[in-house]
């Protein structure tokens, strides 16, 4: 397996990546090209397309200029904040509860909808459906999470078309940011193709809909996309801030946490050392061990790029965070397979078929293994070259200045927030909300 010199990503990285004649990945090149873009032309193009859509909505007498779906994570905050505070849009904030929460998710939904005064439309799932379509998913394409990858991405743009509101506000472009799938210089937006693709596995709803699911439209009613004529109708159009703002997760959580009173995680996770990402739901680190099962990588792989590129780490140290986190099997696992009725034996011999034979392979004993990890490319050929420069050290991943956002077994970090001082513990009890 060939990996990032650069970075940590391997060459199987989903849901598309490609190397260069250099050893670097085209997630790496994204990032880096992010210097050239000039950001206060990009800015500029923000506010003509908010101005407009603020001034259609005046024009037909709309009370929300533009719908931002959110759930309790950083970027939905950071989201709401530039939107209404910055910009002086309002926006009717859209969640599709998957049911998955955690009761720091369910804190930070509370505190953005207070702290910035925004109406908010909450859809919560039926968790006998969410049940039925987690057990086949699991099955068909080793995702328990599809369901809410559908949901996010299918019932904000139901509720632009009810509510006849066609500007939906999205944070960053995922795909472009971890694996360089788009190009800042493209300016992706929002597609039915990326959705129906990436985030739904190619599935729509008819396609579950069969004699092995047992699932009937009426279980499938929040993933049903508005027809072309609907969406061409109102005009439905979704835009990527991140395409327009330089978006730094560390700098907007460490200062929505300060100012507005995000809550973060604290004490050590199972699949990150990052206590500010994916904090909303517990069933991300089971989507994300169903990653590791299939393609041989995870969270850490992640994470530890996004340090790497920012220079607040060095490669080996990212070597390490793969190392430390990327195999866990996570506590939350015990919870789902109740919530499955799945033994972990089933749960593991229905991702059987979609591991990836590039990096997986059978012992004589018949316990899979991996061929090979990024922990063996430490002395790569091109990583000398592909060297980012490092900040100052007080500024690195695990500086004095980032303590209370990364966590090391070299300190306990205590998040500070705007209403107490402290952030309040994030090992919540795993229900169905």
């Amino acid at each position: 397996m060939r990996y990032c010199a650069r970075c940590v990503y391997p060459e199987n990285s989903r849901p598309t990546i490609i190397f260069d004649e250099y050893g670097i990945c085209s997630g790496c090149r994204v990032h880096e090209s992010k210097k050239q873009i000039d950001w206060q032309g990009r800015e500029k193009m923000l506010r003509e397309i908010l101005d407009h859509y603020k001034g259609e909505a005046q024009r037909t007498g709309n009370l929300y200029d533009c719908i931002i779906p959110v759930s309790g994570g950083k970027d939905s905050h950071y989201q709401v904040y530039l939107v209404k505070e910055v910009y002086g849009l309002n926006p009717l904030l859209v969640t599709y509860n998957h049911t998955f929460n955690t009761q720091l998710g369910i804190r930070n939904l509370i505190n953005m909808v207070k702290e910035f005064g925004c109406d908010l439309i909450r859809f919560t799932a039926n968790p006998d459906s969410v049940r039925k379509i987690a057990r086949y998913m699991v099955r068909k394409v080793g995702d328990i999470t599809w369901h809410y990858h559908a949901g996010i991405f299918t019932f904000p743009f139901q509720i632009a078309v009810k509510y006849r509101i066609p500007l939906v506000i999205w944070g960053e472009h995922g795909y472009s940011e971890m694996t360089g799938m788009f190009r800042l210089e493209d300016i992706p937006e929002f597609t039915k193709w990326c959705r129906q693709e990436h985030e739904m596995r190619g599935y729509e709803v008819e396609d579950l809909i069969n004699a092995d699911s047992g699932l009937t439209r009426r279980d499938l009613a929040p993933y049903i996309f508005p027809s072309d004529e609907e969406i061409e109708e109102v005009g439905v159009r979704g835009i990527f801030i991140g395409n327009y703002i330089e978006w730094d997760s560390r700098w907007l959580a460490d200062m929505l946490m300060r100012e507005h009173g995000f809550e973060i995680a604290r004490g050590k996770r199972d699949r990150t050392f990052s206590l500010f990402h994916k904090i909303d739901d517990h069933a991300n680190d089971v989507h994300d061990y169903l990653r590791y099962l299939k393609f041989g990588y995870g969270r850490g792989t992640d994470h530890a790029s996004h340090e790497i590129r920012a220079g607040r780490m060095t490669r080996e140290e990212g070597i390490e965070m793969v190392r430390q986190y990327d195999h866990v099997r996570p506590s939350s696992l015990d919870f789902y397979l109740d919530f499955l009725g799945m033994t972990e034996a089933e749960f593991e011999a229905a991702v059987e078929k979609d591991r990836d034979p590039s990096i997986w392979e059978k012992d004589s004993c018949g316990k899979w293994t991996l061929k090979d990890s990024v922990v063996n490319h430490v002395n790569d050929e091109l990583v000398e070259a592909a060297r980012l420069p490092l900040v100052a050290e007080d500024d690195r991943t695990f500086g004095r200045n980032n303590r209370h956002l990364y966590y090391s077994d070299k300190f306990q970090p205590l998040p500070p927030s705007k209403q107490t001082g402290v952030s309040r513990d994030s090992e919540d009890e795993f229900v169905i909300l």
